[in-house]
């Protein structure tokens, strides 16, 4: 289990994929809020087939470490920009969902040199009101992730596939569980204080944006609102709530390399 110490924090991350190819491109995975890396897995077989895949826990989650909070999104952003430059890449595609889709919002907006080809999935440019959040931030700090892990499982899926994919809810339910209670609030204060809705229409990459119809956490409007201001962005709507790389694993999987596929970014 690779570390990394960046700056005040240690990063475990992972790379996988055809690492025997020096002209692969890189594709770099950020998890959601309440999740690591293994977020991810039902992507990994296709993608390790094409590219270099770095994945790696948010600081605050998995096996990263947990420094001091609250955090802010640009905090988030360079660990991204220092844990590339510790691998060696110069340049990557991107793929974020939900607080990990607002990381590379602001990749996209503050570091576009680094950034080739930017995949935004069930996330917005602004998320919620302060007193939402505060009210999570108190819930977990007085009783822990348990008191809210049914609630978040509602929403981030359907009612649907929480009947039939038991398994998978589990995997789910398990990953948001062992998320430090430090950690989830110091990135919930994070979210709760971005608003990059001025910045963009300054991206530049290429860009995807997957929504989900049944998302009630970053609704289908918050995907249109990204996609309808960076220029030449191609959004797809999936049948699904908020963790669609799950719910349509498949579709979005195909959705992903396709777009993915056009261009190559050389480490």
């Amino acid at each position: 289990m690779p570390f990394f110490d960046s700056k005040d924090v240690r990063l475990h991350y992972r790379i996988d994929g055809r690492l025997d190819d020096e002209h692969a491109p890189w594709l770099i995975l950020c998890n959601s809020l309440g999740t690591r890396l293994d977020m991810w897995e039902p992507q990994m077989a296709a993608l390790r087939r094409d590219f270099r895949v770095l994945r790696y826990d948010t600081r605050g989650h998995g096996d990263s470490g947990v420094p001091v909070g609250p955090y802010d999104i640009a905090q988030l952003g360079g660990d991204v920009i220092r844990l590339m430059d510790h691998v060696g890449i110069s340049r990557a595609h991107f793929c974020g969902l939900s607080m990990g889709g607002m990381t590379g919002l602001w990749l996209g907006i503050n570091k576009p040199e680094r950034i080739d080809r930017l995949a935004l999935c069930n996330t917005g440019a602004k998320i919620g009101t302060a007193e939402v959040w505060n009210a999570r931030i108190e819930t977990v700090n007085a009783q822990g992730m348990a008191a809210i892990v049914p609630a978040v499982l509602e929403r981030w899926f359907t009612s649907g596939y929480r009947q039939q994919a038991e398994k998978e809810i589990e995997q789910v339910r398990q990953m948001l569980l062992q998320t430090p209670a430090a950690g989830y609030t110091a990135n919930c204060a994070a979210v709760r204080d971005m608003d990059q809705r001025d910045g963009v229409a300054l991206i530049t990459a290429p860009t995807l944006v997957i929504a989900g119809t049944h998302d009630l956490a970053t609704t289908p409007q918050d995907g249109k609102f990204i996609a309808d201001r960076v220029a030449g962005a191609r959004y797809v709507e999936l049948d699904a709530a908020h963790l669609s790389n799950w719910e349509q694993a498949d579709i979005f999987t195909r959705t992903l390399v396709e777009f993915l596929s056009e261009g190559a970014a050389r480490g």
